[in-house]
């Protein structure tokens, strides 16, 4: 039997194995992405419109399209998703009706994408006639990333020590007051990361906008919410599987693919700037 303190090492060393392995498979996959890609990536790549059947030019279209499509999503999933987790946590009685409510949630957060695509194309594209276009596939997404955002705002807003609310609530104030100046200030930070990561989740995806408005090709951008329009991830799909010469296109796949990671990386780091900045902000 061995001590405590050996113990202890063989399981850190487990740890420290599990991160290395994960780290190294990480670098496998960017570096075989960014040796293969990089070459193609140039001002024209990233600001003109696929070319001769797709095999010259870029993919501006497809940026403007992910762009539009995660605009629309967080305009549905933040402030819906945010204050969603504020009635939950602050205002909801705590009862068995809140935890099925809560316990829904979270199975909806494990949801196929495919599915949410389906359910968009019957609410959105068929029976509220918005067809397939970017407002369709964006409020798709939006509901796909909502289990996400609620469970993350709330989440941070469990974090808040409960003194904070009574301190306010014993000078008199209103709850809402209380939550707005006392609460949200220090749990903003953990509910925007939260957010973001699922934004930048939601702009990766192909299924849902499948279904609910990307198009195959398109060399022109979309003039309207109500237009279909190109997308990076679908364009990725496109180029790696269905198009008719896809080993003549593969440098112009690890490109998109490039592009694509780089989008939701900067997120990502968005994500990881704005919680330092809000927390120092929140210590001041």
């Amino acid at each position: 039997m061995f001590s405590r303190d050996v113990q202890q090492k063989i399981g850190f060393g487990f740890l420290r194995l599990s991160a290395l392995f994960v780290l190294f498979i990480l670098v496998v996959i960017l570096y075989d992405i960014i040796s293969k890609g990089i070459g193609v990536i140039n001002w024209e790549f990233l600001t003109t419109a696929p070319t001769h059947g797709m095999t010259k030019g870029g993919i501006f279209p497809a940026i403007v399209g992910t762009f539009s499509v995660t605009v629309i999503t967080a305009l549905l999933a933040v402030p819906l998703g945010m204050f969603a987790a504020i009635y939950l946590n602050e205002y909801a009685k705590q009862g068995r009706v809140t935890r099925i409510i809560r316990m829904s949630i979270r199975n909806l957060a494990g949801v196929p994408s495919i599915v949410f695509g389906l359910f968009g194309l019957a609410l959105f594209v068929q029976i509220l006639g918005f067809g397939t276009s970017i407002l369709s596939a964006g409020l798709t997404l939006g509901l796909m990333t909502l289990p996400v955002t609620i469970t993350a705002s709330e989440e941070a807003l469990k974090t808040i020590p409960n003194s904070y609310r009574n301190g306010s609530l014993a000078l008199g104030v209103t709850k809402w007051y209380a939550i707005r100046t006392n609460v949200l200030p220090y749990a903003i930070p953990g509910m925007l990361t939260g957010t973001i990561l699922g934004l930048s989740r939601a702009a990766g995806e192909t299924a849902p906008i499948l279904f609910t408005g990307a198009a195959f090709f398109l060399p022109f951008l979309p003039d309207s919410p109500f237009s279909q329009f190109m997308a990076l991830p679908y364009h990725l799909y496109v180029m790696s599987t269905q198009h008719h010469d896809i080993a003549k296109v593969r440098p112009l796949a690890y490109g998109t693919a490039l592009v694509l990671i780089a989008l939701v990386l900067s997120m990502n780091m968005i994500a990881i700037l704005l919680r330092y900045w809000l927390r120092k902000k929140a210590k001041r």
